[in-house]
């Protein structure tokens, strides 16, 4: 009962992590009219470096907003690939603290290897795969009335409040205190707390920036007009995604749980290296932080190479690939098959090499 109540807690802090950070890239697609959004839209290559620079941010907040720019129909395939190659998820931090040096070295290979694999699926296939019928940003007619700061039309929107504005800043102000005493239970090393986004600790910053990303949703709720809130927070971001995203969260962190109860990965590791690559490859496959530790910690014992290693954090994205999964199932498994064999050559071509 604890464990569903904790998966039910993950679940549901990374659909509502995931509404942030659409509710932000909606805001500023309104905010500039659509500009910043054209200017990236309109460079692949600029897609493909920027989306190669969030996958290394470690943890899973790069990838949460690759897929979010892509299921926008801004990211184009190959950047959305560069991203989730180079994602490592919460393994980064676990990597920086057991073997930093190695670390270092590691994540500058994943960046060039994304940006090459990027480059290369836009160049042999269509720049976006399965793009949605229309764009997921709408930019209505006087759109730009929609964000403002003044204090008089604030007050004014204050004092005849509506309900869903309420609601929004009672959940977004609910939601940040959950955050805040999470983060002070973690600091105060209380074992029965546990940390946002995962089942692991996280560092102090990954808290932060999860407050501030909250801070900043607050604000934009606070200070847009009723038309925003309805068009764009109710009406796009809630309706089409929240449950959906949620559901499917739930659902795969809910059917690992009860597997990681009946199988222990340690007995699927041998001797054969191409045996453990292929292991390393097929566990990357699933769309979570944790089962990839193993491989970090047998690299740190000296066990396997790095190339295995490599070819495991190349396959696996943490918990970045579930919104794509709930979005877009055709995106999220061509995407894993890409990532699959970029990391079986990958890892293929270190092991032959005595990497």
């Amino acid at each position: 009962m604890a464990n569903l109540l904790s998966i039910l807690q993950q679940s549901l802090v990374i659909a509502l992590f995931v509404m942030a950070m659409m509710l932000l890239i909606e805001y500023l697609n309104i905010l500039s009219q659509g500009n910043w959004s054209k200017k990236l839209e309109s460079s692949h290559s600029m897609q493909i470096v920027f989306g190669a620079f969030l996958g290394i941010i470690p943890g899973c907040l790069g990838a949460y907003t690759a897929v979010s720019l892509y299921l926008h129909n801004i990211f184009s395939t190959g950047a959305l690939v560069a991203t989730l190659i180079a994602t490592s998820g919460d393994e980064a931090f676990f990597m920086f603290s057991v073997i930093p040096d190695k670390a270092i070295v590691l994540q500058l290979i994943l960046f060039v290897v994304a940006v090459v694999s990027g480059f290369a699926v836009n160049a042999f296939t269509k720049k976006r795969l399965f793009a949605y019928s229309q764009k997921h940003f709408h930019i209505h007619k006087n759109e730009v009335d929609c964000i403002c700061f003044d204090t008089k039309e604030m007050l004014l929107q204050l004092k005849r409040i509506s309900l869903t504005r309420i609601l929004l800043l009672l959940g977004l102000m609910i939601l940040l205190v959950f955050v805040v005493l999470n983060m002070l239970d973690g600091h105060h090393d209380n074992q029965s707390a546990q940390l946002i986004l995962n089942r692991h600790e996280h560092p102090l910053w990954i808290s932060i920036t999860f407050i501030v990303v909250l801070a900043l949703s607050f604000l934009i709720v606070l200070t847009v007009n009723d038309h925003f809130l309805k068009a764009h927070v109710l009406n796009h971001i809630l309706k089409k995604h929240f449950l959906r995203i949620f559901l499917w969260t739930f659902g795969t962190l809910f059917l690992l749980s009860v597997l990681d109860t009946y199988l222990n990965l340690d007995d699927l590791v041998g001797n054969n290296l191409y045996v453990v690559l292929i292991i390393a490859i097929l566990v990357g496959i699933i769309p979570e932080s944790g089962p990839h530790m193993i491989f970090v910690l047998l690299f740190a014992n000296g066990s396997i190479p790095l190339s295995i290693l490599l070819a495991s954090s190349i396959v696996q994205d943490g918990h970045g690939s579930l919104p794509l999964l709930a979005e877009s199932r055709k995106s999220f498994v061509l995407v894993k098959l890409i990532n699959i064999a970029v990391g079986l050559l990958v890892g293929m071509a270190g092991i032959m090499t005595g990497y």
